[in-house]
């Protein structure tokens, strides 16, 4: 469930607790700490004050716009909401929801302006996740000229694109990376992954995609397994496997690469975390990141 915090001087406190009563939030007092201890915590924030008060509070804490929690300032006359943070990322619905308060929202974001979905609007509308977040500013930036295709692939299938392509699949928090040996069997790329999602604690239902490197776009095993997990498979090319580090040492080397397992789950991770370092299950290797 999408937490949200209502963040407001002492003085605002009885509309801060109306407004969280109707999103469903939590109040939490402004003080030197509120806005660090909000961002540790919550991934919806109504600042309840001036903009200077929320701009420099919010500043020295902003890390990534596909991380850090999105903040709507309210000004004290509850007149307008204006996502400062993540507009694309949570801040704009989160403004449309004070509408129902009387709350004017205030939408800066270039494509709602101009009335067309964004890319994050998409993904949120269908549940997903975009797997290549450096795509959307040039895929943003390309609805704004004109009208841009969507796809659907069902699957089972693979999927070649360029930088300018957006992929979205659906909503999870791990990405397993596997390594495995020519011509290696469906049945034991299955059991490997399967025998690393139960050592990490991960079930399948909470994984984004499965990555592996474009040299193994021919393997069936691999693909196979993938498919009958009901997971999406993607291929890194070389320069986004080398650009990782490796923690550990790898075979790979022998193929011009840093690693594969290890490399893969963290290139299209979230928060760049491993949760379960390489693994080697007979000729297959898996590794898991968040």
């Amino acid at each position: 469930m999408t937490k949200t915090a209502v963040i407001a001087l002492e003085r605002f406190l009885p509309d801060a607790r109306r407004i969280a009563g109707a999103l469903g939030a939590e109040v939490v007092p402004y003080g030197p700490e509120a806005f660090r201890e909000a961002f540790a915590a919550y991934d919806r924030i109504v600042a309840l004050m001036s903009a200077g008060i929320a701009v420099r509070g919010v500043a020295p804490l902003l890390v990534d716009k596909w991380r850090d929690p999105a903040v709507v300032v309210v000004g004290p006359d509850l007149r307008y909401a204006v996502p400062v943070v993540g507009g694309h990322h949570g801040a704009n619905d989160l403004a449309r929801e004070l509408a129902g308060l009387g709350i004017e929202p205030v939408i800066t974001t270039a494509t709602e302006t101009r009335g067309r979905e964004s890319v994050e609007g998409i993904a949120a509308r269908t549940g997903c996740d975009v797997v290549n977040r450096d795509s959307t500013r040039a895929v943003n930036a390309a609805v704004l000229d004109g009208d841009v295709p969507l796809y659907a692939v069902t699957g089972p299938g693979i999927v070649v694109a360029g930088p300018g392509v957006s992929l979205l699949v659906r909503k999870g928090d791990y990405v397993v990376g596997v390594g495995c040996r020519k011509g290696v069997a469906a049945v034991d790329v299955a059991e490997a992954v399967g025998e690393a999602l139960r050592e990490a604690g991960v079930a399948p239902a909470e994984v984004l995609v499965y990555a592996t490197t474009v040299k193994k776009r021919g393997e069936a095993g691999l693909i196979g397994a993938v498919a009958d997990l009901g997971g999406n498979l993607v291929f890194l090319d070389d320069e986004t496997l080398n650009a990782e580090e490796a923690p550990s040492p790898s075979r790979a080397s022998l193929i011009g690469l840093a690693g594969v397992a290890e490399p893969a789950a963290l290139a299209v991770s979230k928060r760049k975390e491993l949760v379960l370092a390489k693994q080697t299950y007979g000729s297959v290797t898996v590794a898991i990141a968040r």
